[in-house]
């Protein structure tokens, strides 16, 4: 094809999912105590020691690709004469989306060629990489780059994104959820119900109180939102932290529910760039349906 897929490594999909599909990536990076690496899908630091070394209590922080890294990685492609399609993380938790815009802007003047677009995907982790899978299926169609960006920008918010915590240290830790209500939560089992609102935003919407309540919730709102009901016949993934039994549990229910799933629910490990903020115990379930409209 005359042009690229390309999105961030926050589309927490695995390496050879990746390259199966022929999407490329550029890394974030995250820092464990001060140290810094890539995030890189889990190849610096797999994922169980990552988690396990947060709930030891091991310092996070995160820093998304800036302008520069995006004119290094975007090059080579456009030396090559590719166009290039790029789908970012959420505008609604990241600036990485202008870093992407400023660079394509830059190069585009280099390369006035060249076409390099980029989309804001509204979305993250595994619903952002589920974005960028069905993309790849348009490209494979033949689809240009400019009815793929169109389809994108029509698109992006019917993908849901649905994310539970059983664990709200971090949440607390980030300041999305306050000390009181972290304490009040931990001490009477609540466990929060979130989903990304119409700007790509982590909005908590529900307190629920038990794990096993929590999870059958996360698939009522499959239920309630996914396209054509229970005859959904689009690809579900999941993202999970640590917690691959309770990942199990939805995954199970979810296909229970919808015969008609276009093959089995896909896990994936939420990748360590979101999961310095939403630490071990989340399960996040990713589907297409109605429009986000809030």
């Amino acid at each position: 094809m005359a042009y690229i897929l390309s999105c961030c490594s926050t589309a927490d999909l695995s390496r050879e999912h990746f390259e199966s599909r022929d999407i490329h990536y550029i890394c974030f990076h995250f820092f464990l105590d001060g140290k810094a690496y890539p995030d890189d899908l889990g190849e610096s630091i797999p994922f169980d020691k990552f988690y396990a070394a947060m709930a030891n209590g091991a310092d996070t922080r995160t820093s998304q690709i800036n302008t520069d890294e995006f004119i290094a990685y975007f090059t080579p492609f456009l030396e090559e004469g590719k166009d290039i399609l790029h789908v970012s993380l959420s505008s609604g938790i990241s600036g990485v989306s202008n870093s992407a815009t400023l660079a394509a802007k830059e190069l585009s003047e280099k390369y006035p060629e060249r076409k390099i677009l980029i989309v804001d995907s509204l979305g993250a982790s595994s619903g952002y990489g589920l974005i960028m899978d069905k993309l790849a299926d348009l490209r494979d169609e033949g689809k240009s780059i400019d009815e793929v960006y169109d389809w994108a920008m029509a698109n992006r918010l019917r993908l849901h994104h649905w994310f539970l915590s059983t664990d709200l240290t971090f949440y607390v830790k980030g300041g999305r959820i306050s000390k009181a209500a972290g304490w009040f939560g931990t001490v009477m089992n609540i466990c929060p119900l979130l989903n990304m609102d119409n700007l790509g935003r982590l909005i908590p919407r529900y307190k629920i109180r038990g794990k096993k309540k929590v999870l059958n919730a996360i698939v009522e709102k499959m239920k309630e939102h996914a396209e054509n009901g229970l005859d959904y016949s689009g690809k579900c993934y999941i993202s999970q932290s640590a917690c691959m039994e309770d990942a199990r549990y939805v995954a199970d229910q979810v296909e229970a529910a919808f015969p008609h799933l276009n093959g089995k629910v896909e896990i994936n490990s939420v990748g360590t760039t979101i999961g310095s903020h939403t630490g071990p115990g989340t399960v996040a379930l990713f589907f297409w349906g109605d429009e986000r409209v809030d």
